[in-house]
């Protein structure tokens, strides 16, 4: 993903909610299975983290790796994860060549 991609998907993150929580349990498979579906769903996720003592870059590159997603961005507690949505009826964010 190159810099412009990225700063296209972080300016769109910046407009929507956060939709997972990440507790003090950390990354759960109950989570993974939640930012799967969003990212199904919107293809974009915004993961807000409870934690504070986090290195969240890592937490950030373990949670794209655990759904196979591309890192977009971490500002302060919040995550940001991007992947295409092989769904039929979802509006895509950006166009596959």
């Amino acid at each position: 993903m190159d810099s412009k991609v990225r700063a296209k998907l972080r300016s769109i993150a910046s407009t929507i909610q956060p939709s997972v929580i990440i507790g003090k349990d950390g990354l759960t498979e109950n989570v993974v299975k939640q930012i799967n579906m969003d990212l199904e769903a919107r293809e974009l996720v915004k993961i807000t983290v409870l934690e504070s003592d986090l290195d969240y870059k890592a937490l950030l590159n373990e949670v794209a790796q655990k759904v196979h997603a591309e890192p977009v961005c971490s500002i302060g507690k919040k995550l940001v994860v991007y992947r295409y949505s092989s769904k039929k009826n979802v509006k895509h964010i950006l166009e596959v060549k």
